[in-house]
């Protein structure tokens, strides 16, 4: 399984995140075609500093040049949004050239929305929090793209089998 490695190492250390974005559209059926995993974190300082350990602990690093621990910093999240226009934080892999992983550097959603909602799958005995399928069309209606209101479709046409 793609990812795998990440979902078990966010299991292991007990983070609290919920799957977004393309890979969130996969396990609730829609087959579609998606290179990076989008995660939405809890931004509390301890989960993202855990987060980043375990991102670090399998080779990941930011995609940017800043440290990884910034993430746990509102202020630094609050400029690189209104700065630089940062929508997500992005961590590659340099062992694993085509794996990236987006992380959400704020709340386009609350948070606990977000994860009271949500639905988990399981794969090679993981346990995988995604965001529920009325969150996760509403993140796309945030984004607002021609794929991301294509990804509604698909999520209405399977909701209506």
């Amino acid at each position: 399984m793609l990812y795998e490695d990440v979902f078990r190492a966010l299991a292991e250390k007990k983070i609290d995140y919920v799957v977004v974005g393309g890979v969130a559209l996969v396990l609730h059926g829609v087959v579609r075609l998606t290179g990076d995993l989008d995660l939405f974190v809890r931004l509390e300082e301890a989960n993202v500093l855990k987060f980043v350990a375990a991102m670090k602990e399998l080779g990941y690093k930011p995609k940017v040049p800043v440290k990884a621990e910034d993430l746990a910093d509102a202020a630094r999240r609050r400029r690189w949004r209104t700065e630089k226009g940062m929508r997500v934080l992005s961590f590659y892999n340099p062992a694993k050239p085509m794996q990236l992983v987006d992380v959400f550097i704020d709340e386009p959603i609350p948070y606990s929305e977000a994860r009271e909602g949500r639905k988990a799958f399981e794969a090679a005995g993981i346990r995988i929090p995604t965001v529920s399928v009325e969150h996760l069309k509403a993140l796309k209606r945030i984004s607002g793209r021609p794929q991301d209101l294509a990804d509604i479709e698909a999520l209405e046409a399977i909701e209506d089998d």
